[in-house]
């Protein structure tokens, strides 16, 4: 059953159906022990919120910022501002004090939601330069808050301001929501200019959840990981989704902890980026290689019986002969229920990816294990989902799904994927200029990104601003190229050059410790890691699996020459995003002399 409320209500109308039963499992910043919210108890806090809101004189659709990682009290801040009419605007945790300034300029901010001491410490720092700024309030009671500072209060101590003297204006406000409330000012992250403000209706989520519904078969048996940030549009419209169904959500407040999460909580659901599923590929890849033999045989003969069953035959649509039907399923009990264990997946359900393109390698393996993929595909301004797998229908390893239900998908003569419906943004936040190119004549989105539709599936190209052309005239997409090279166990990060280049190198970032373990192995000695990474037989063996792995590429698609850096990009230098997408203007520039190199004869 969903219960597809206004977000003003959705809690409270949630939690009249559940009441005691489970609705948050966290943990406190800093902490180790799950601890527990029922659904009563999370409709009491979010009363609170916009209780205390109201004392704070928060008027219909004023914009309230929230710059913290995942947490209970950012659950608790978002649906009790909802609930006075307020917007929430969601910073990711990692973002620059640059970045802050310029949101809450835009958005014209005046209470702000902080998470710990390092974005309270930001928040603080430019303080004085935001005219709008009033008020900060600060969830980790753990935060040294600056003895000069008159404006911060703790979360705690901000939720004893929710007075009964609040109830009717509150009640007030429920009647008066509308589905044509800004929901949510979010910015973009900005790998080719400045962040926009994505504006996201209430109307919006509600039409997304309803099509989504429909599709992604998620129910209150459910135990959700949120994973990504809730200020990533897929994971706050999964999540959201998840509990419009009854869904028990598991709160992972630090990204890098992920895998020790699922081990302690085992959830059934997950959303993600490919780059997590990498990882655990990657991670499999190494435990095969480094089996004896006869294990080795044993988990390769598992792997082709896993990828017969569930690729060549179910994501086709087609029933798997009886003998090849019960081998796997004797190797789904014993070989593949061991990796899931190992996973914290003992229960898996299904788990929605998007964010980029999914390798083909990876997304026959995690299939392959036993493990539901829902591959998919959106935007911000899409509210997350235009098109996705749909569980038990055939799917194409390759495609990012079909179209949900009430969104119009219509492909320009350029190959744009252009999209209209109730899903889709009005358009950004005081950027006019912008929302007139952002649109057709005829009302359609223009995404940017190039694809095509084939037997009811939508297929990707890439991005069309991403497209390389080489001094040969060639078009490259280094999208493609990217994902293919990520899944070898070496390559942590990757970033393809070619414009007006006239052959394809790259930037890679290595895995520096199995890279150390290989010297170690064969005996290479090296000073430093920058040493390690100019190494001659240490170029030679990564050039060896490179040319493996790109060997279904043309010839001009092929990287020729390529740098380890000593180096992870960085957030800092202004290399990534906050969604860890690379800036490749920035790193044209920081690495000039390295691509310059790369070219000399």
């Amino acid at each position: 059953m969903q219960i597809n409320s206004h977000m003003s209500v959705l809690i409270h109308d949630v939690a009249a159906h559940y009441g005691t039963r489970e609705a948050l499992i966290y943990q406190d910043f800093g902490g180790s022990e799950w601890k527990s919210y029922s659904w009563k108890q999370f409709s009491d806090k979010v009363r609170a919120v916009s209780l205390a809101l109201l004392e704070m004189g928060v008027q219909p659709q004023e914009n309230v910022g929230i710059f913290s990682q995942n947490s209970v009290q950012y659950l608790f801040s978002d649906f009790g501002a909802w609930g006075v009419r307020a917007t929430t605007i969601p910073f990711y945790a990692t973002s620059s004090e640059q970045q802050i300034q310029f949101m809450v300029d835009d958005a014209k901010v005046r209470i702000l939601f902080v998470g710990e001491q390092e974005q309270y410490d930001k928040a603080h720092r430019i303080f004085s330069f935001c005219p709008s700024l009033e008020h900060i309030i600060v969830y980790d009671p753990k935060v040294k808050v600056s003895p000069n500072d008159p404006t911060t209060i703790y979360f705690d101590d901000f939720l004893k301001k929710a007075s009964p003297e609040h109830d009717e204006q509150l009640r007030q406000r429920y009647d008066e929501a509308s589905m044509d409330d800004t929901a949510n000012i979010l910015y973009t992250s900005g790998t080719t200019g400045d962040s926009k403000g994505v504006i996201l209706s209430f109307g919006q989520f509600h039409a997304a959840f309803e099509a989504n519904g429909k599709c992604v078969p998620v129910t209150d048996k459910d135990r959700v990981m949120n994973f990504l940030p809730y200020t990533h549009i897929f994971e706050r419209g999964w999540a959201i989704l998840a509990m419009t169904k009854g869904a028990t959500m598991i709160v992972n407040t630090y990204p890098q902890q992920v895998q020790q999460s699922m081990r302690e909580t085992h959830p059934t659901c997950m959303s993600s980026v490919p780059r997590f599923w990498e990882k655990v590929y990657m991670g499999v890849q190494e435990q095969i290689e480094n089996a004896n033999p006869a294990k080795r045989i044993v988990f390769q003969r598992a792997l082709t019986v896993g990828y017969k069953h569930n690729i060549e035959y179910l994501s086709r649509g087609k029933k798997p002969p009886l003998s090849l039907h019960l081998e796997y399923e004797m190797i789904n009990r014993t070989i593949f229920s061991l990796v899931r264990k190992e996973l914290g997946l003992e229960n898996a359900n299904f788990f929605p990816t998007a964010g980029a393109a999914v390798s083909a390698h990876v997304e026959e393996f995690v299939h392959s294990i036993g493990i539901n993929m829902i591959v998919g595909y959106g935007l911000t301004e899409s509210l997350a989902t235009v098109s996705c797998d749909h569980l038990g229908e055939p799917f194409t390893v390759g495609s990012v799904g079909q179209p949900i239900d009430s969104i119009e998908i219509k492909i320009s003569p350029e190959g744009e994927i252009l999209l209209k419906g109730p899903t889709i943004t009005k358009g950004y936040y005081n950027r006019p200029d912008i929302n007139r190119a952002a649109f057709t004549d005829d009302g359609f989105f223009r995404t940017g990104d190039a694809g095509y539709m084939k037997d009811g599936e939508l297929f990707l190209k890439e991005r069309i601003k991403d497209l390389f052309k080489t001094s040969n005239g060639k078009y490259i997409a280094p999208q493609m190229i990217e994902s293919k090279l990520l899944v070898d166990k070496y390559i942590d990060q990757i970033a393809v050059i070619a414009d007006r280049r006239k052959f394809v190198s790259a930037l890679i970032i290595p895995e520096y410790k199995l890279l150390e373990d290989y010297a170690a192995k064969h005996n290479i000695y090296y000073k430093d890691r920058e040493d390690l990474c100019r190494n001659r037989q240490i170029y030679d063996m990564m050039m060896e699996r490179i040319d493996t792995l790109q060997q279904q590429l043309a010839h001009y698609e092929q990287v020729k020459r390529f740098t380890l850096l000593p180096h992870h990009f960085s957030m800092d230098r202004g290399e990534l995003t906050n969604t860890l997408k690379i800036k490749r203007r920035v790193l044209n520039e920081n690495y000039k002399q390295e691509i310059e190199a790369m070219y000399q004869e």
